[in-house]
């Protein structure tokens, strides 16, 4: 399977996936047999500890999908590890300014642009069987370094953050937004800055994802020019269908 960070790049490309919350074999692989073509296990709004991460990460791509981790915060000190355990991508969270990008570029990045350490004999380097030249190619042209746009002052300042070398990907989350603003996700001014945005990511060519609720609002995203999208979550999934099976039986 080509990298996921390749896969977007294809012009006209929408790949959708969801967010994973549990720590459960079993949903990845339904999620697979489902036809999501990846997963984000997300360590900023669930339990996911480093080690079910890392399982999560296997066991996706055993699976068949692309395995992308949205990192707790900021500043986690996870991101060297999760990038070791061959996560095809990192979200980081909160990035509101082009100081914040460049932080998050530097711990997702190998010298002498950033931080990241050599740990060839990690999964991400096949345990040492990967020659060392293309583990550091692999981590530097083929992981998604993907930045969430969560607030106005973010989507603001777009031009400044995607200056920053070594962005490759980009998200936007409506719920922050929505936070940030005091509006609507749906409210027009909100749908006006999401759209200089993605007009700004698309001249520089950075594919971009977001997250939504269901398939409808999924088909939109990708006419709007969304290049990856998350539709829902595996816990949602479950607690939904959990109600609707007790639906006209209680009360």
């Amino acid at each position: 399977m080509a990298p996921f960070l390749s896969r977007i790049r294809e012009p006209g490309a929408c790949l959708f996936g969801t967010w994973v919350k549990l720590d459960s074999l079993e949903t990845l692989e339904m999620l697979a047999w489902a036809g999501h073509d990846f997963v984000v296990i997300d360590m900023e709004h669930s339990p996911h500890t480093l080690e079910s991460t890392y399982r999560s990460i296997v066991a996706a791509q055993g699976f068949g999908m692309s395995a992308l981790v949205r990192l707790p915060d900021l500043h986690s000190h996870t991101a060297q590890r999760v990038l070791d355990a061959g996560a095809d991508g990192v979200l980081v969270p909160r990035v509101r300014d082009a100081a914040d990008a460049r932080h998050a570029i530097d711990m997702l990045s190998f010298g002498p642009r950033g931080s990241r350490g050599m740990g060839v004999t990690s999964r991400a380097g096949r345990w040492g069987a990967l020659p060392t030249a293309d583990y550091l190619a692999h981590g530097d042209q083929h992981v998604a370094r993907v930045l969430q746009f969560e607030d106005q002052a973010a989507l603001d300042a777009v031009d400044n953050i995607l200056d920053v070398p070594g962005v490759n990907s980009a998200f936007v989350g409506y719920g922050d937004l929505s936070l940030s603003s005091g509006k609507p996700p749906g409210h027009a001014d909100n749908a006006a800055r999401i759209q200089r945005w993605l007009a700004v990511c698309r001249e520089r060519q950075i594919p971009c994802g977001t997250a939504v609720a269901d398939a409808a609002a999924a088909a939109r995203s990708r006419e709007q020019g969304f290049a990856f999208v998350m539709v829902g979550n595996d816990a949602a999934m479950f607690g939904r269908a959990a109600v609707q099976s007790l639906q006209g039986l209680k009360g």
